[in-house]
């Protein structure tokens, strides 16, 4: 409920400051204004929704089985772990946005340049989760384990990756979050469908109240996709006593 107020309450000094102001639609819409577009362009965004529902799902799954392969391969065998680890950090120094237009150069105007954005952001936090987790089992079991003479895989099987999962969960819940936003700039570099087309295609034609209301459907989608993850997430976690 205090949630629900403090977003009225900011709706409302909007909608005041609008008014007051004066200011052209052009430059600031009211909420009113995007609302009533949010009703009567909700054909095109609707449609603009589910493509780039499309890249995020796709690009999230890559994304989250590529990192998970990564993490598991560098807790396993040490010698690529050691060669990896640098060559994650360095590429989190990398803005991914910049790689949109050459992304797109490479790939094209279609679907696969957008969804190799979202993987590349999807990647690096879930891959790092994991190993993080993986690399720090708690102590006292790793020397039970050793004591008895357990192999590396079956300290990985039974130890390391139980104990890493909470980590696991945090990098995919930063990942639902950050999946639509990679997407939404795919678009915005090179293509003519999605939310991220359609946010370009109206700024060309002044129509400001459609771009909020766009981007108020990418907030909505990311919240959306959180709010899911984060439920099965926290289901599979308590069955496991975390």
């Amino acid at each position: 409920m205090r949630a629900l107020w403090s977003i009225l309450l900011a709706l409302a000094l909007w909608q005041g400051a609008v008014t007051l102001s004066g200011l052209p639609p052009f430059l600031l819409p009211g909420p009113l204004a995007v609302a009533r577009t949010l009703w009567t362009a909700r054909a095109d965004i609707g449609t603009a929704a589910l493509y780039t529902l499309a890249e995020t799902l796709a690009g999230l799954a890559l994304g989250v089985a590529l990192g998970i392969a990564t993490a598991l391969a560098m807790a396993a065998w040490p010698r690529v772990g050691r060669a990896l680890a640098p060559v994650l950090i360095v590429s989190q120094t990398i803005p991914v946005f910049a790689l949109a237009p050459i992304l797109t150069l490479w790939l094209g105007f279609g679907l696969a340049p957008k969804v190799a954005i979202v993987v590349l952001i999807v990647f690096v936090p879930v891959a790092q989760a994991l190993y993080d987790g993986l690399m720090a089992p708690p102590a006292a079991q790793m020397d039970v384990a050793l004591s008895m003479g357990a192999s590396n895989g079956a300290i990985l099987r039974h130890l390391r990756l139980p104990a890493a999962l909470p980590r696991l969960a945090s990098g995919l819940r930063l990942a639902a979050i950050y999946a639509p936003v990679g997407a939404v700039v795919g678009e915005w570099v090179g293509g003519a469908r999605g939310l991220g087309a359609l946010m370009i295609q109206a700024n060309g034609r002044m129509k400001t109240d459609l771009m909020f209301a766009a981007l108020i459907v990418v907030v909505c989608l990311s919240l959306a996709l959180y709010a899911v993850i984060d439920r099965a997430l926290s289901r599979m976690l308590a069955r496991r006593g975390f």
